[in-house]
This record gives structure tokens, C-alpha cells and sequence, in this order.
């Protein structure tokens, strides 16, 4: 099953193996992943669940997103996604309003975990694409950290689109792969991933079945 979960990055820690090996980890709530919507193949020309995660105030959902949450009986979420599943069968016992547990994943499973990474600013080039730096001394006047040339000549006269240069660094989406889950706390509805997770604490994270784990 194709069926991934929302969570919330809560940080990192290590755990220790039965040989006494220490294991980078990060904590994952994923609690209360209320079905806000079951779409079919008949009537929306695809087969996906609509999840919510996390709380957001009455006063802050707009009236067209409450009747929303209002239709499918599920408490506001602060955020929404969309998880495609291959086909309706996969969708016969889940209706809208209902959770989906932590249940889905076991450990030991691969899995792929989107989110947005940890914005860093304005950042030169050295900081943003690992240029090395310019020599230090010997004729070398103000230019330590610049990016060197990023011209033409008279033909074509112009900077090419893409070029690497300074700019905003970080804030993107990005998607780590092949996370291993060490354990699944039940009672607290817990995922410890081996190693680190795109964001920063309380972020909001998407995790789904690994596409590249062999089946």
C-alpha cells in the first residue's frame, strides 16, 4: 500500500543497538491523521485519501474549507495532503472521518520523507554551492570570497539562465530516501527514522513507503 502519513518533526536522538552500536534518529509524531476525503476512480478520475494533521482554530479556516472538514466530520487540520493509492480496492475500509494508526508502517521498513529545509538567508557562493575560496594574499585585493567571473564575451554577451550565484539559500522542499524506521512508539504514536529528516523542529513532514525499497 502506497499510503503514507503526515507528521511533525519533534528532533533527533540515538538509540543503541543490541551490540552496543549508537544510532542517529529522529522523532516523528504523526498522531491523529484524520481522512478528510476518499477519492475514487469513478468520480474523480483517480484513487487518493485527502489526510489532515495538526489543530487550527476555528477562526483562522475559511468558510469553504469548513464545510469541508464539516462534511467529512473531521476536527481542522493545519495542514492537508494527498496520498495516491493504486487502486479503489486499497480504499474499500476507510471512510471519511476515520484515522489512519501508525499501523501502516512496521520497523525495520524503508521509507521516503519530504519537507522544507532550513532556510538560511542571503548566502554567497562559497556558502551555497561549496565554491572554494579565491588565494588569500599575493595581488589578492577585496575579492577572498567572490565568485569569479560570470560573463561572456562580446558573443553572447549575457549571463546564461541557471547560473550559480549568491541568493536565498535553503527553505525548499526536499525529499530524503531510503529512511530505515529502528522503532514504532504505539502508545505515543512515535516514528524513530534512522538518521536526519529535512527541516527544522516542529516541522511538518510528509513520509511515505520508499519507492526504491525492493518488494
Amino acid at each position: 500500500m502506497s499510503l503514507g502519513l503526515i507528521g511533525q518533526k519533534l528532533g533527533m536522538t540515538r538509540v543503541f543497538t543490541e551490540n552496543g552500536d549508537s544510532l542517529p534518529v529522529t522523532i516523528i509524531d504523526v498522531a491523529k491523521n484524520r481522512v478528510t476525503q476518499v477519492k475514487t476512480q469513478a468520480k474523480d478520475g483517480y484513487s487518493a485519501i485527502q489526510l489532515a494533521f495538526g489543530k487550527k482554530r476555528a477562526i483562522r479556516v475559511n468558510k469553504p474549507l469548513a464545510g469541508h472538514y464539516s462534511k467529512a466530520g473531521a476536527e481542522a487540520g493545519g495542514i492537508i495532503r494527498e496520498f495516491r493509492v493504486k487502486s479503489d480496492d486499497e480504499l474499500l475500509e476507510i471512510e471519511s472521518g476515520s484515522t489512519i494508526e501508525i499501523d501502516i508502517f512496521q520497523e525495520g521498513q524503508k521509507v521516503d520523507i519530504s519537507g522544507i529545509t532550513i532556510g538560511k538567508g542571503y548566502a554567497g557562493t562559497i556558502k551555497r554551492h561549496n565554491f572554494s575560496s579565491n588565494r588569500t594574499s599575493h595581488g589578492n585585493s577585496k575579492a577572498h570570497r567572490k565568485p569569479g567571473s560570470i560573463g561572456m564575451a562580446q558573443d553572447p554577451g549575457r549571463i546564461f539562465p541557471g547560473k550559480k550565484m549568491s541568493g536565498q539559500m535553503g527553505c525548499v522542499k526536499r525529499t530524503t530516501q531510503n529512511l530505515k524506521i529502528i522503532k514504532i512508539d504505539k502508545e505515543r504514536n512515535l516514528l524513530l527514522v534512522k538518521g536526519a529528516v529535512p527541516g527544522s523542529k516542529g516541522g511538518k513532514v510528509i513520509i511515505r513507503p520508499s519507492i526504491k525499497e525492493k518488494q
